[in-house]
């Protein structure tokens, strides 16, 4: 089966590499407009000839309506805003269509496409990187093995392995993203019902173990917003952090305060926004090749038989050396290749459109998530423990690490 990638950025690459490992996927098709992105593709894998390239914009839909003919399904690692026409593209031709996720409004568009989908029985699948994606499927899998589940938190976050101040933080994959999670209202639950919080706000200390045993979290928009709708009267309390190393918040909180992250003209003689001139310079000063981390945890709290329990999903993956791509850039793609391998291969059956945490079952995408070298430890504690300390220090009475519990197929009508 063919599967075709747009955008040969960072992630795109990445999911390109990983679909290589799917031996379904007979063919990858690779479609960006920078002919050196993908060069630099060709030449990583020069010998193989699952690969293609295309050299288009995306938004040229006459060009690249007969380039996704015939894709079994296609992945978007394309600025958000994008995705609504694409997912719409995909359905004029047949194809499944998946991406990264980004903020509410594309997301919103693409779900309001379901019946579209269901009538072509092709699946739209919004948000399938890490966050939203990865936690998303891991949040909803264990809020559905509590009898009464009370509470859900979510951290995650990507980490420079050399930190340098001032602002301790190098960028992974996109400098607009990272400014929309920073200056966009991040939605929450709070006493059952959906509220929004500021981002950058209800900073917290946060134990992953060294070198990471003393980190910061603190609230942002994350593009998770289809978790909150989902849970929403189920929970009394849904909360998204994202971790970085401690400083990091306050640094961006006195930028942003001086009105760098407005999309406003700097003055009548430019078209250039103050929002502009910061993603230049957070490219020039913080993006550039880096050995990172990435951390992850997601706790849910509720009751079972009567009792108070915690599950803890957590996951800390490094760099590794002589990889082509950062941890971040790795743990992006392996859910999002592993989603699009399932849709390719006609799982789930039907059509719709829905997240991943409804749409894919989850014992066949965790088992591809896994078998791709991302380790989820999952651990069960008695009582309440709380998000900021590690699930195996001992702290907590009962802890242990539990086996995956036998399949349970979540998918929701979406």
């Amino acid at each position: 089966m063919r599967v075709t990638v747009l955008g040969a950025g960072a992630i795109g690459a990445a999911v390109a590499e990983e679909l290589f490992a799917h031996e379904a996927v007979t063919q990858v098709q690779v479609c960006d407009r920078h002919s050196r992105s993908l060069q630099t593709l060709q030449e990583r894998l020069d010998e193989d000839a699952l690969l293609r390239t295309f050299q288009l914009d995306a938004r040229d839909t006459a060009t690249l309506h007969p380039i996704l003919d015939g894709s079994a399904c296609v992945v978007s690692c394309l600025p958000p805003s994008l995705n609504p026409a694409l997912a719409e593209l995909c359905m004029d031709v047949g194809s499944h269509f998946c991406d990264l996720g980004g903020h509410d409004d594309p997301v919103s568009e693409q779900l309001a496409l379901a019946d579209i989908a269901r009538e072509k029985t092709c699946w739209i699948v919004p948000g399938c990187g890490l966050a939203p994606g990865l936690v998303n499927v891991l949040c909803l899998h264990a809020v559905e093995q509590f009898d009464d589940p009370e509470a859900a938190h979510l951290r995650v976050g990507d980490v420079p392995l050399e930190p340098e101040d001032p602002f301790r933080f190098r960028i992974s994959w996109s400098a607009e993203k990272i400014l929309d999670d920073y200056t966009n209202p991040v939605q929450l639950i709070e006493d059952g019902r959906a509220r929004e919080a500021d981002p950058l706000s209800r900073k917290e200390r946060i134990d992953f173990g060294a070198p990471f045993d003393d980190m910061e979290a603190f609230c942002t928009q994350g593009g998770l917003s289809t978790l909150t709708h989902a849970l929403e009267g189920r929970l009394q309390k849904l909360d998204h952090k994202t971790v970085r190393w401690p400083g990091h918040a306050r640094q961006m909180r006195f930028l942003l305060g001086l009105g760098f992250g407005e999309d406003r003209s700097i003055d009548v003689r430019t078209h250039l926004t103050y929002r502009d001139v910061l993603v230049r310079r957070m490219r020039q000063r913080l993006g550039g090749d880096h050995e990172d981390a990435v951390l992850l945890r997601v706790l849910v709290r509720g009751q079972i038989d009567g009792q108070t329990r915690t599950l803890v999903y957590q996951m800390v993956e490094r760099y590794a050396a002589g990889h082509p791509h950062t941890a971040m850039a790795h743990c992006t793609a392996v859910p999002a290749a592993a989603v699009a391998a399932l849709l390719a291969g006609g799982t789930p059956v039907g059509g719709g459109a829905a997240p991943p945490e409804n749409a894919v079952p989850f014992g066949a995408y965790l088992d591809l998530v896994q078998e791709r070298g991302l380790h989820v430890e999952e651990h069960w504690l008695d009582g309440h423990a709380p998000v900021e300390t590690r699930p195996d220090n001992g702290d907590a009475s009962g802890s242990e690490a539990a086996a995956r519990p036998d399949e349970k197929p979540h998918r929701a009508e979406p």
